[in-house]
């Protein structure tokens, strides 16, 4: 694809320097017009494309994820920075994933794990909402998950509900792990 320089409109542009972004998804192209002379910059980018549950597709937001963990953070002992590590954690965990678009509920799968290694109760309030815990039961069988020391994603969900999935009914105490209802996000 031609590069049009900004200055004169000329339809070529010769590229005189490529590097990779600090953040590793992007590269930065230098490029100069061989008839005006001018320089310019352009970054180049890998668009990661979320699928919402309403079938509506939009490019990823990390911001996104930071204001949806922030919420479960409020008043907890955790500082910005740390919520920008975590978001940047989520994001590279989808994108080494190697696909071009991603369901909105495995946004959420890839926040539980980073979230619980930074704080549990902020984890508990996230998942409580992600995984729509319907009472005391839920919140419990969660805790009693991680006093075990048990990981991965579905640490609190005690039903293997997703996000939109309707809930189970469940009756005692027979919940023996992860799979449940054979439902799968």
């Amino acid at each position: 694809m031609d590069m049009h320089c900004p200055f004169c409109q000329n339809e070529d542009t010769k590229v005189v320097d490529t590097r990779i972004n600090d953040d590793g998804h992007s590269i930065r192209r230098r490029r100069e017009c061989p008839v005006c002379g001018k320089r310019f910059t352009t970054v180049e980018t890998t668009m990661l494309l979320v699928k919402k549950r309403s079938g509506n597709v939009e490019p990823f937001d990390r911001a996104k994820v930071i204001s949806g963990v922030r919420k479960a953070c409020q008043g907890r002992p955790i500082d910005e920075d740390e919520l920008k590590l975590l978001g940047q954690k989520v994001e590279e965990d989808l994108r080494s994933r190697g696909l071009a678009q991603i369901k909105s509920e495995e946004i959420g799968k890839a926040i539980l794990e980073p979230l619980r290694e930074l704080d549990e109760v902020a984890y508990l309030r996230f998942a409580s909402v992600y995984q729509n815990f319907e009472g005391l039961a839920d919140f419990q069988a969660a805790i009693d998950r991680l006093k075990g020391g048990e990981g991965g994603p579905d640490v609190a969900n005690p039903s293997s509900r997703g996000a939109g999935d309707t809930p189970q009914t469940q009756t005692g105490n027979t919940q023996t792990g992860n799979a449940q209802t054979g439902n799968s996000v």
